[in-house]
């Protein structure tokens, strides 16, 4: 797509009954969503959940969201140009314009629709939030983190194990993502 044609097509959420334009994706954003995609692709091939990037997904008449990525695990809800429905699991991956959103409105959202997982990715620090819905609410699980050298070099064993613990997705019990890799080419 040509410059010009990008212009020409913005891209929008309907947030609360407001256009709220889509900002364009630093190429770190791009990596990272690609990286992650690339995971949990490769482990849903031939399952019954399926794993979508960057789609409308409508939660209702003033709501219309395009995550960066998100799992349907319920065939009704994949419609032919949209998801019409929470999805099970969605992942925002944070860019400056967006983040108050991602973290605020959007997570609200998302918890009201009853979106069984949320993970909110920071490609600045490297981390990624991962919140479960239960009782309708989301309760933080972890904050999985790729740490500099540096800090590892003054953790005793214990921490680092603990830190160095794999990202389960509650979908599945043998899902597992090492948090290293959601990162792994970025640019400085």
């Amino acid at each position: 797509m040509a410059y010009n044609e990008r212009l020409e097509n913005p891209r929008y959420e309907l947030i609360d009954g407001r256009e709220m334009l889509l900002a364009r994706p630093s190429l770190n954003h791009d990596i990272v969503q690609r990286n992650l995609s690339g995971i949990i692709w490769q482990y849903l091939k031939g399952k019954r959940c399926k794993l979508f990037g960057e789609v409308d997904v409508y939660f209702d008449k003033n709501n219309h969201y395009i995550p960066d990525l998100l799992i349907v695990c319920d065939p009704d809800k994949i419609k032919p140009a949209h998801i019409e429905g929470a999805p099970d699991l969605i992942v925002e991956i944070l860019s400056p314009r967006t983040s108050k959103n991602d973290l605020g409105i959007k997570k609200d959202t998302y918890e009201k629709y009853g979106v069984k997982e949320y993970w909110i990715v920071n490609p600045q620090d490297k981390s990624i939030a991962v919140y479960h819905l239960k009782e309708g609410r989301y309760r933080l699980d972890n904050v999985y983190t790729v740490l500099p050298d540096y800090e590892l070099e003054d953790m005793s064993e214990e921490e680092k194990a603990e830190h160095s613990l794999p990202l389960k997705v509650s979908l599945y019990d043998d899902l597992e993502v090492n948090v290293a890799d959601v990162f792994e080419g970025m640019l400085p």
